[in-house]
């Protein structure tokens, strides 16, 4: 749903990045939340049908209820802040007095969990970098595990071949390893946590943590808190975006505009912690010029202000923040969304079936993907220099690695309701007319191997790429964690769906 994948990352793009500065009462900037969620109609070249409109079912067009942001919370600030300052100090002597390796590790790992990670870098990568030459043992399959999950997730150079002495000749794992319970479960999980949303993850574990019977009292204190303070700046963040958007009065306009910020800005938790219409918008935004507008129709006017307005205001505000001009490169994300919208439209009205590879090469950037990193690069204002900003274009692989799984993913979530509106042909569509299968649930099962290569592809990126800032590597990987959030419902009816998760994070109470 190409116009849709604009609202889903433009307002994702600009919240907090760091949980530690979740005190402030400074909202982000409202971004670019429904620009693109438009649909452009044409006696000559109709897009009813393809992945450029949005005639969608009632029940997905309906948005989201927002509670009334809460006025009290558990933690105030002030008060709060303390009280963390406090349990970290206590956690950081407790890290310090530890010598045993597995005990450092289960603490890690649970701070990771926890989602409080952000307090603790300095001494969680000096903890880590001990136990590098640590031995961990011969028969010690759940440490194995855990050290090897550990320092790849922290992109530490780690082999595969330390599991190699659990392994028989044929290359499986030995009988007997059935009855090291902990060590199996470290290798068998569904969803490994790696490829999970931080955040939801986090919210998760909470509550799980907290029956463990030898668990942390700080730790979990620490977590609550942070939980709720991250939580309620998401509601303010949140409620300045529904103004934002309700100002800006596309949806008013504009009736066949999507009206759903509070799903769109889960995007912003899981990131950080279109037709001879759209040829003329396409041209409009090419030139990047208010005189261009002249020549577009009454009803894409306002929307072509709006981009141009609210991209050039993000631009001036990086300018303010960071000290460089970047408006360049922001307009450049949009002309490349807007000819890949265009190249899909071409595609359904002339019949055209593109090969897979044609097709995840356009539908990254259709999705989204590009436009959302950029703008993150930009806005976060980690280490910007010329040899960082260069590598910008061409995008970074690292980028699309992440953006063909959230293009994979949104096919999964999205493809059964796009068949049957008569869409454009998805990867699951493509898939099988290149492998000559007929039954949709082979082709949905071979595109989630290819997810699964995917990621073993973006996690060698995310070890290489030592030269991005690692605020933009980490936003890459969460992206491709927050796709299968989600879309995944989509694909199984069983798991939680985007107003389940979004309440449960954005509005949900942390029991003390």
């Amino acid at each position: 749903m190409a116009t849709g994948r604009i609202a889903t990352f433009s307002i994702g793009i600009t919240t907090t990045t760091s949980s530690s500065r979740a005190c402030s009462s400074q909202p982000s900037l409202p971004t670019l939340a429904a620009l693109g969620s438009f649909a452009y109609k044409s006696p000559h070249l109709s897009l009813q049908t393809s992945k450029s409109t949005i005639t969608h079912h009632e029940t997905l067009l309906k948005p989201l209820a927002i509670p009334k942001v809460p006025t009290l919370h558990h933690c105030q600030a002030d008060n709060c802040t303390k009280s963390m300052e406090q349990l970290q100090t206590s956690i950081r002597k407790e890290f310090k007095k530890s010598s045993d390796p597995r005990a450092i590790m289960m603490v890690i790992d649970s701070i990771q969990r926890l989602g409080i990670a952000h307090h603790f870098e300095e001494e969680i990568y000096s903890q880590l970098g001990s136990l590098l030459d640590w031995d961990v043992g011969d028969d010690n399959l759940f440490d194995t595990a855990l050290r090897f999950r550990l320092l790849r997730h922290n992109c530490f150079a780690a082999s595969a071949d330390v599991f190699k002495k659990f392994m028989d000749k044929n290359g499986d794992f030995k009988e007997s390893l059935i009855r090291d319970t902990w060590g199996m479960l470290s290798l068998a999980l569904k969803l490994p946590r790696h490829l999970r949303m931080a955040r939801l993850e986090a919210r998760n574990y909470i509550d799980e943590y907290a029956q463990e019977r030898n668990h942390n009292p700080a730790l979990l204190e620490l977590a609550k808190m942070d939980f709720d303070m991250v939580q309620l700046l998401h509601q303010r963040e949140l409620a300045e975006i529904v103004r934002w958007w309700n100002d800006l009065g596309l949806v008013e306009k504009l009736g066949f505009g999507r009206d759903r910020p509070t799903e769109c800005f889960l995007w912003t938790v899981g990131i950080f912690p279109e037709p001879n219409d759209l040829v003329l918008f396409t041209e409009a935004i090419q030139r990047w010029d208010l005189g261009a507008m002249e020549e577009l129709p009454e009803y894409m006017k306002i929307s072509y202000m709006a981009l141009c307005n609210t991209t050039n205001e993000i631009a001036y505000r990086i300018l303010k923040q960071h000290g460089w001009n970047c408006a360049e490169q922001l307009k450049r994300t949009w002309i490349d969304i807007f000819e890949a919208f265009l190249a899909e439209a071409k595609w359904f009205n002339s019949g055209y079936i593109p090969n897979l590879k044609e097709y995840l090469s356009n539908g990254v950037t259709s999705a989204g993907s590009y436009m959302a990193l950029v703008h993150s690069f930009f806005l976060i204002g980690n280490d910007l220099t010329k040899e960082t900003i260069s590598m910008m274009d061409p995008y970074p692989r690292l980028f699309s690695s992440s953006g063909e799984i959230l293009r994979l993913w949104d096919d999964l979530g999205t493809s059964t309701e796009e068949l049957e509106r008569g869409d454009v042909a998805s990867c699951i569509e493509i898939y099988m007319r290149e492998n000559n299968m007929s039954h949709e649930d082979e082709g949905r099962k071979h595109i989630r191997k290819l997810i699964g290569k995917l990621w073993i592809e973006l996690n060698g990126h995310l070890k290489d790429s030592k030269t991005l800032p690692p605020s933009i590597i980490k936003a890459s990987l969460n992206l491709a964690r927050t796709a299968q959030v989600i879309y995944q419902h989509g694909d199984d009816y069983n798991l939680s769906s985007v107003s389940d998760n979004v309440q449960r994070l954005l509005f949900g109470p942390i029991n003390f």
